[in-house]
């Protein structure tokens, strides 16, 4: 039996608006000798954010990590930017933030993000300019090992952000911090779309998944479907995003035990 998210869910993937920014068609990827995704095909549009969700161990940060080419592709196809994932060409134009910040506690802020201004070949200015984009004005000289977590974070996504890449990956940068820092980054994310750049956002708060323009839902290393905000409302028949949600693994499930 096919493991398409049509299968699982019913549900046809969104494909109408920008081009997209990446492709997947029948991913399979295992770890060691477990498959940790199904089979899974989507297309994440040019110039939006979009959210990957699930809960823990539902696959996003293998799926993540498969966009960037650091992990092997068992089978199937995954474009990035129009080129095969891992493509030497892509490093400059991708921002990849992990879970852990990739920060050096004795450089402060402004040095930190320097380093990383450098190994892209940008300027000073340009370093300066990515800590003033995620609101640490004013702590540039200050060491990362001093900041709040909250601030820490941030130092991380200038980092991320100082290549001024196409496409950024962020790997559940919210996690952790406090309701209103997480309403902040959303808005920095929101503007960084709105200037053009790509965003992969993932998260296991279905909460968030209002912020999105698009969804990719997993479950399982299953995909589920993909739909905007408003569609996963209506089609699990809740408003209540994570009550939605279920309602379609639910849906799917009965369809699932049907069909057997």
């Amino acid at each position: 039996m096919s493991r398409s998210p049509a299968h699982l869910a019913g549900l046809p993937s969104t494909s109408t608006g920008p081009s997209p920014a990446i492709e997947s068609d029948g991913l399979v990827v295992r770890l060691r000798r477990t498959e940790v995704l199904h089979g899974i095909g989507f297309s994440v549009p040019e110039g939006r954010v979009t959210g990957l969700l699930g809960p823990s161990g539902s696959g996003k940060s293998t799926l993540m990590r498969t966009i960037m080419g650091v992990q092997r592709i068992a089978s199937g196809t995954l474009s990035v930017l129009g080129r095969p994932a891992g493509t030497a060409s892509l490093r400059p134009e991708i921002g990849y933030m992990t879970q852990n910040a990739a920060v050096y506690g004795d450089l402060t802020v402004l040095d930190n993000v320097r380093y990383f201004a450098a190994l892209h070949g940008k300027s000073r200015a340009a370093a300066r300019e990515a800590v003033d984009a995620v609101g640490l004005t004013g702590l540039e000289r200050r060491k990362a090992v001093d900041l709040s977590g909250g601030q820490f974070s941030r130092v991380s996504l200038a980092c991320a952000l100082v290549g001024q890449p196409k496409l950024l990956v962020l790997d559940e940068p919210t996690v952790g911090l406090d309701p209103v820092l997480r309403v902040d980054l959303w808005e920095r994310f929101r503007a960084l779309a709105d200037q053009g750049t790509t965003l992969l956002v993932s998260s296991h708060v279905m909460e968030e998944a209002s912020r999105c323009d698009t969804l990719l839902l997993l479950r399982e290393g299953l995909l589920v479907g993909q739909m905007t905000p408003d569609e996963l409302r209506e089609r699990g028949r809740s408003q209540d995003l994570e009550q939605a949600f279920l309602g379609i693994i639910q849906s799917g499930s009965s369809r699932e035990e049907s069909v057997a």
